[in-house]
């Protein structure tokens, strides 16, 4: 038998044995006790390069199994619109257009760095995307595998390094400069990512925009969050009920915001409205997607 699924999945199956009911099952599990004698079991294990992630035993057409050994998590990256850039997020201004208008902006810096650091290809490593590196550090803030990394296209020591997958990598190489004022220019829509500002535990009025219940008349419940589901059934509480806990401090993307104003002399771009983080935070910038348009479809 051959199970496939997502095009990775492979089964690999041992040779037949024949146990009896009381020796292959424990008699304490009633979902097993119904199955008949004598029993024809396959010993049965799923894997992923070589590494196994289910093993069990397969009887008259039911599986059951010793349970889940997840070696590695599998993931999956979207295409980018094109090459983006890293930025540092300075803080917010007002910015008054010619005509008078007033549009409040985010003031997004640049350091040193932004360069290739590595191009993947489909023969090398499965798949096609850009890597860039950010903010020239001092030897000594990277470890040796970092160091050794950056040494092997002679470039600079960087702090961070981020991949963008695109669907052709024509025209890049290792250790080419990328000028974020050449990529885009005032009035280009874009995506930028970053973590958002860290709140610590809150409550669900904070958190979650709960009402609160009345302050006099004797109420004695204010701030609390409730009910949080019903008694004998369902019996539990259901996944990603809204509850206090921690806020912020997570990696957010704001899509489609404009750069109003691009000054190369400091080095700076104007983007309309907020973005994520407090000054300093490190931020992604890459042309907005637009399915149909800068992005296939499928």
């Amino acid at each position: 038998m051959v199970v496939t699924v997502a095009g990775c999945w492979c089964s690999m199956s041992f040779p037949m044995i024949s146990y009896s009911r009381q020796s292959a099952f424990p008699a304490r599990s009633p979902s097993l006790a119904r199955v008949t004698t004598p029993l024809t079991l396959t010993k049965t294990s799923l894997q992923y390069s070589g590494s196994p992630l289910w093993t069990g035993l397969e009887a008259n057409g039911y599986r059951f199994g010793y349970g889940w050994r997840m070696k590695r998590r599998i993931t999956t990256m979207s295409y980018e619109a094109g090459i983006g850039v890293m930025g540092t997020k300075l803080g917010m201004m007002t910015y008054f257009e010619p005509g008078g208008k007033v549009v409040p902006v985010t003031v997004v810096g640049f350091r040193e760095g932004n360069i290739v650091t590595q191009v993947k290809t489909v023969a090398t490593d499965g798949y096609d995307a850009v890597q860039v590196g950010y903010r020239r550090v001092r030897d000594k803030k990277l470890t040796k595998g970092e160091l050794g990394h950056l040494n092997k296209i002679g470039t600079i020591p960087m702090r961070h390094l981020q991949e963008y997958r695109l669907v052709s990598i024509d025209g890049f190489e290792p250790n080419q400069k990328l000028l974020p004022e050449e990529l885009f220019k005032e009035g280009d829509l874009v995506d930028v990512a970053g973590t958002t500002i860290g709140k610590g535990f809150q409550g669900g009025i904070k958190r979650h925009n709960f009402h609160r219940g009345p302050m006099t008349h004797g109420s004695k419940s204010h701030r609390a969050i409730g009910s949080i589901g019903a008694g004998t059934t369902p019996g539990r509480v259901y996944k990603g009920k809204k509850m206090p806990g921690r806020m912020g401090g997570t990696k957010t993307k704001i899509r489609k915001l404009q750069i109003v104003k691009i000054d190369s002399g400091l080095r700076v771009f104007m983007i309309k409205g907020a973005v994520p983080g407090k000054p300093g935070n490190l931020l992604r910038i890459t042309p907005a997607k637009i399915v149909g348009k800068n992005i296939p479809k499928n």
